[in-house]
């Protein structure tokens, strides 16, 4: 069911862009009325626009490869941290280890940090230590198992870091950073010239205007907006992905230390 919610989620990046097309509009408005159409339509002009969606439609491919991977990072990142706590708890429940009750307590504290570390209220080294600090707990445990299960949590540990670092990677670095510009600059060219190009009858020339200035705009805020899928403490970031397998193991670890 289509909700307000959804709605405001939904079309919000495209509310953002209207004040900037809008003002293309106005330009293009006053440049008619004071005589400043200096440019008549031409071929390149069409082909410019293709070069530019062209771009355009590579960097989204590229940002939306990253996004799709980023969907995944952090419900394998509560997977991680689950096995880590599904052996403490069979330890737990077996023998009545109060290493495991430490250990148990020790991954909601690092789920936690991870969650926080994902809202920038964490440093990257200070979740690495957390996961370096899984070492004591395995160690801890290791008399009331199975070494097997030992090795297997390792290679869970593993895992954890790499993902972290990849997280890290998609987050602080941006898809082709030259390619942003050439195609900010290229979509600014093209509305200066949307502006200055004389269109008859100019009030269907305003449809038309409007359509392709929105078009670009908005790609470009696309972009912007999907190329850091973890941007929950950047303002006004929307695509965002969901973190609520974290947030749910975060509920779990809290209701069992009540």
């Amino acid at each position: 069911m289509w909700t307000i919610k959804h709605f405001s989620v939904g079309h919000s990046l495209a509310l953002r862009v209207l004040p900037l097309v809008c003002l293309v509009i106005a330009l293009k408005t006053g440049a008619h009325c004071f005589g400043l159409e200096l440019l008549a339509l031409s071929p390149l002009f069409s082909g410019i626009l293709a070069a530019n969606v062209f771009l355009m439609g590579f960097l989204i491919s590229g940002v939306l490869s990253d996004y799709k991977e980023s969907e995944k990072l952090p419900g394998e990142l509560a997977v991680s941290i689950q096995a880590f706590r599904d052996e403490a708890h069979g330890i737990l429940k077996a023998k009545q280890a109060e290493e495991a009750r430490a250990c148990l307590a020790y991954t909601g504290q690092l789920a936690e940090a991870i969650l926080d570390w994902f809202q920038k209220k964490r440093r990257t080294q200070e979740v690495f230590d957390l996961i370096r600090g899984l070492n004591d707990q395995f160690r801890a445990i290791e008399p009331f198992t199975a070494p097997q299960f030992i090795a297997r949590l390792k290679q869970e540990q593993t895992s954890l870091r790499r993902m972290i670092v990849r997280c890290h990677t998609i987050r602080e670095t941006d898809f082709v950073t030259s390619g942003y510009i050439i195609a900010e600059i290229t979509t600014v060219l093209l509305c200066l010239g949307l502006i200055l190009t004389q269109f008859t009858p100019f009030y269907e020339s305003l449809f038309f205007v409007f359509v392709i200035s929105f078009f670009l705009i908005y790609l470009l805020a696309l972009i912007r907006s999907l190329d850091n899928p973890f941007g929950y403490y950047e303002r006004g970031s929307l695509e965002n992905v969901q973190l609520k397998p974290l947030e749910e193991l975060v509920a779990e670890t809290r209701r069992e230390q009540v």
